[in-house]
């Protein structure tokens, strides 16, 4: 059975998110996802609120990275959200992106084995085992281990935009949340896991079905057309120079072109000269229109075999009625597979 799931930035007012959550339960969409974006809100203290404003959907972080919150802290994090949630607590891990992290002074060391590590230190700690490591990036002795039993172990989803993050999601994690710009990006990531999963199906007794592979697309749903593309230009100008190189190239542009958006947003503080230069090439990240321009996008991934279709921001001008629609679509798709 095919899942849906609802992806949101930090951006919105607090109790916007506990009123999008309950919209969200009431479409029968299973999770419920939040970023953790430098200087804007705290994903932590918004989903505390939403799992107290809910009962069945499940919530997550999209993402937390090791560098601005350490393993340790996201362990013990993850046990406390397990505990308040009642086990409906996703962690979303991934290395975050060097241009933010530079924001803070932070050097990005060493993704691919901070992420290693990291995974398997907080699986480790939720075991309830002393976590000795003298790895590349993390160096813990033996006094490293929680002081309380967690509920269980938290589910990790790795975020993942390159080629050795996606197979190390397939490798270790539960699942993966791989940024799928455009959404046909999906044939060519999907490979890249699944490399992973055979690396971890070879030594473990586990079984692909039981990993969760999200395909994370854009989506600005509205009837008004030009409303729904100034919203996801206003996403482009703000992510576009941190993408991937994987995703540069299937968009067919580069990073350079990205870096006078960049500057307008960010050292000239005009957004909407920012969002002008934003190019219909860009916006070929995500999918803007009405239902049927969705649709019409989605169905090969559903043909090919996709089990979880993630609706990410900015979602519409008003992303309440982007949710009503988002739960039409979801039906529909419920239905043909």
């Amino acid at each position: 059975m095919m899942k849906f799931s609802i992806r949101l930035n930090n951006d919105l007012p607090l109790a916007d998110y506990v009123s999008l959550a309950r919209a969200a339960e009431a479409a029968g969409f299973d999770q419920f996802w939040v970023s953790n974006d430098l200087f804007l809100r705290s994903a932590p203290v918004i989903l505390a609120a939403v799992a107290q404003a809910t009962q069945q959907i499940h919530i997550g972080t999209c993402i937390l990275n090791p560098y601005t919150i350490d393993p340790a802290e996201i362990a013990m994090f993850a046990a406390t959200m397990d505990e308040l949630s009642s086990n409906r607590f996703n962690l979303g891990l991934a290395a975050g992106a060097s241009d933010f992290l530079n924001w803070v002074g932070i050097e990005q060391r060493k993704p691919l084995a901070a992420m290693r590590e990291s995974i398997l230190a907080i699986q480790a700690l939720q075991r309830g085992e002393r976590v000795a490591m003298k790895g590349q990036f993390l160096q813990w002795n033996d006094n490293a281990y929680l002081r309380f039993s967690a509920p269980r172990q938290t589910p990790i989803y790795v975020g993942a935009m390159s080629e050795g993050m996606l197979r190390l999601a397939g490798e270790l994690a539960d699942g993966v949340l791989p940024l799928l710009f455009p959404p046909e990006h999906y044939f060519g990531v999907r490979p890249l896991v699944n490399e992973g999963l055979a690396k971890r199906l070879a030594t473990a007794h586990t079984s692909a079905a039981d990993f969760d592979f999200a395909a994370c697309i854009w989506v600005s749903l509205d009837d008004d057309g030009a409303a729904a593309r100034r919203v996801l230009a206003q996403k482009v100008a703000y992510y576009g120079h941190a993408l991937s190189p994987l995703i540069y190239a299937r968009l067919g542009v580069c990073q350079a072109e990205f870096e006078p958006i960049d500057h307008a947003l960010n050292v000239e503080r005009d957004e909407a000269k920012a969002i002008g230069m934003v190019t219909d090439k860009m916006l070929a990240i995500g999918v803007v229109g009405d239902v049927d321009d969705l649709l019409a996008r989605l169905r090969p991934l559903a043909a090919a075999g996709a089990t979880h279709i993630s609706f990410g921001p900015p979602l519409g001008p008003d992303p309440f009625k982007a949710i009503q629609l988002l739960g039409q679509c979801k039906k529909i798709l419920s239905t043909k597979c």
